[in-house]
Parts: C-alpha cells; structure tokens; sequence
C-alpha cells in the first residue's frame, strides 16, 4: 500500500475556510444561487438524498441541485473528466476505498473536517462526532450501510426459512438461485465464513494465496446457481419475480421493497458486510459546494435521511433525533445495521485491504468467472 494512502494530506483552503462561518448562519444576503450537479447511486438511496438535503437546501437558498445517478464507477469517472479538463461534477457520492486513491491521485480536495463541517448540537466537534473511519483526508461520510443477502420467503417452507450466511451456500437444503454482485468483494469474505473461517481473520486470509483459493473453492459450490448483477436495482426485482431464492443486495434496497412496495423479502443480517458511503469534492468545486456540505452532514440533515431509507446516520449525535419512517411510520431502530441484534455477526469492509488488492482480486474474479 503506498503510504500516502495512509497519511493525512493536508491542503491549503484558503478562502474557503475563512468563510465557513457563513455557513452557520446560512447565505449572505448578496449570495448567488447555484446550480450544483450532484452524483450518487440512484435509486431509493438518492431519493433519500434529495427528500432529506436537496429540498431543504433548495428552499433554504434558491439553488438548483441537478442529481445525476452515476453509470459504472465514480472513480473512473472522475478520472476521465480530470484528464479531458472539464470536471462538470461538483459533489460525488463515493465509496472510502475509492476516495482513498482519488485522493492519492489529486482528483479530489483534502477537507479540514472541524473547520468545513457543523459541529454536533451539544458542541462536539466533527472530528470527535463522525463514526471510527467517518472521515478521511479526502472523505466525508454519510451513512453506514450493509452489503446483506436477503431471500424470497415464499419460495421456503415455513419451518425451514434460511438464517445463515452458511444456508446461502447449501443448495441441497435451500435450493434455488442465487443472485450476487458480479464483483470479488462481499463474495470472497462470504465464501470464507460460510467455509468456517471466523469473520476476524478474513481479511488477513485473503492476503494469501491459501486464502483465495480456499474462497474460490466454496464459491464453485454455488456458481452454477448463480446469476451475476451488476446494478443495485436488480436484486430486489430478480426476488421479486421469484428468478432467484437468495439475492445479495445493499440493504437499503431490500428494506424499500419490503415496506413500500410489501414484498415478502427478509433480511439476513448474519455476515453482513457493512461500510461507509459519503461525499469527495472534486478539485475546483470547493468553494461552490461548501455550504452545501456542511448543511447535508450536520446532525439533523443525517437523522433525517433515516426516515426514508435503512441506512445508519454517519454521525454519533444524529442517533437521537431518528424517529420513524416518513411514508408507513414504522420505527426505524430495527431495521438499522447497527441494530444490536444485527449488528452481532457483521464484518466491517476493509478498505485498506480492496485499495491494496481490488485490481489483482478482480482479474482473478474475472478469469473465474470466464472458466
């Protein structure tokens, strides 16, 4: 891993810090509205986006928030307006591993977080408020999330319905297909636990050759069963249509198709892998987006979000103010992955680890899939 990855970068904000307080206090009289296009994932996630910061933030300023749902990776794409000189994209929803070498390479702005940020309601800075890996020297985070697998219940008997992330490998007991991310990460540590390898030495497995192997192993156990999504919105409709038994999914997903739409989908909370999503400033856009960034990360705007969609706020002081969701009224407390009870078995994504090894891994997963 280059150590730069692992060193706080500093950068020089200049103006843009200076002027941070104006955020506090909301525009200036003589502030301009902006158009701001925002990238993130689409679907229910950015709903919950908009629903939670872009209205507010639009009727508070006048500004125009164009959302664009991102096709293919973020990173690449940065990389490709960077090197055609026309960055149009002025906040991007991002992944940390990902954040992390956008950082490395200059793509995006180092952030001093307890000067661009809100701190909590009771005066904790944000730097003592955000989630252990919240915020990096490129990164802020916004939710806590969970790659889950979920299942079909009608196509299980009663008596017999999948709990383990062990029963998503064993076709003879739970027959049917499986749907899962055509990626190596969440696959290669699943196939790991379910072969019994106990969730704290995953990672430190996968740094061997033993250790791929032994993953690849236990996902031929399954491959012929398995169709390969590529989009967050196909899990839920391959459930849906009864295509497949078992889907992976990002939770979220899975949690709007069972209370919004009532499909008989259940989570299996056991292995979840979970891990942080939040907003890179591309290089240059700072100054536009400032204000932006330190309204949608403060305590309530986080709080907010979870009325719309499962995922965990970012910020430790946003856990008092969820309350329910804003169409059913259900509490949102359970369905949370940092819910005790889901919570017991999860596995926190490595980001360090899939900086270091995505390339490699993903060749591998690639020439596997291929044979």
């Amino acid at each position: 891993m280059n150590s730069s990855l692992r060193s706080f970068r500093k950068g020089t904000l200049g103006t843009a810090v200076a002027l941070v307080g104006m955020s506090a206090l909301g525009l200036s009289a003589t502030a301009q509205a902006e158009t701001l296009n925002i990238v993130s994932w689409g679907g229910a996630y950015s709903m919950s986006q908009h629903e939670a910061y872009d209205k507010p933030w639009m009727e508070k300023t006048g500004d125009e928030i164009v959302n664009i749902d991102r096709s293919g990776n973020a990173l690449a794409g940065l990389r490709a307006q960077s090197q055609a000189g026309n960055v149009t994209w002025d906040l991007v929803d991002m992944l940390p591993a990902d954040a992390m070498i956008a950082c490395d390479e200059g793509l995006i702005e180092p952030l001093d977080h307890d000067e661009l940020l809100a701190d909590a309601p009771d005066g904790t800075p944000p730097s003592e408020d955000f989630v252990d890996g919240g915020l990096d020297d490129c990164f802020v985070a916004s939710i806590v999330y969970s790659n889950i697998v979920a299942y079909n219940t009608e196509m299980f008997p009663e008596d017999q319905q999948p709990s383990t992330i062990e029963d998503v490998f064993d076709l003879e007991n739970y027959p049917g297909k499986r749907a899962l991310l055509r990626k190596p990460i969440n696959n290669l540590e699943w196939a790991l636990i379910a072969d019994g390898v106990d969730r704290n030495d995953v990672y430190a497995m996968l740094e061997t050759e033993e250790g791929i192997q032994r993953a690849f192993a236990k996902l031929d156990t399954i491959k012929d069963e398995v169709i390969w999504w590529e989009e967050g919105a196909q899990p839920p409709q391959l459930l849906a249509d009864q295509e497949v038994a078992f889907a992976s999914a990002y939770n979220g997903r899975i949690f709007n198709a069972m209370v919004t739409e009532d499909q008989p989908f259940e989570i299996i909370w056991d292995a979840q892998v979970f891990e942080l999503d939040g907003w890179v400033v591309p290089t240059g856009k700072l100054d536009k987006v400032k204000d932006y960034l330190y309204f949608a990360t403060d305590t309530q705007r986080l709080a907010d979000q979870a009325k719309y969609i499962s995922y965990g706020p970012a910020r430790k002081s946003s856990a008092d103010y969820v309350t329910t969701h804003a169409e059913t009224g259900i509490e949102m407390e359970e369905h949370m992955p940092t819910y005790g009870p889901n919570f017991e078995t999860a596995l926190q994504k490595d980001d360090l680890f899939w900086a270091d090894f995505s390339d490699e891994l993903t060749q591998r997963f690639d020439a596997w899939l291929a044979q």
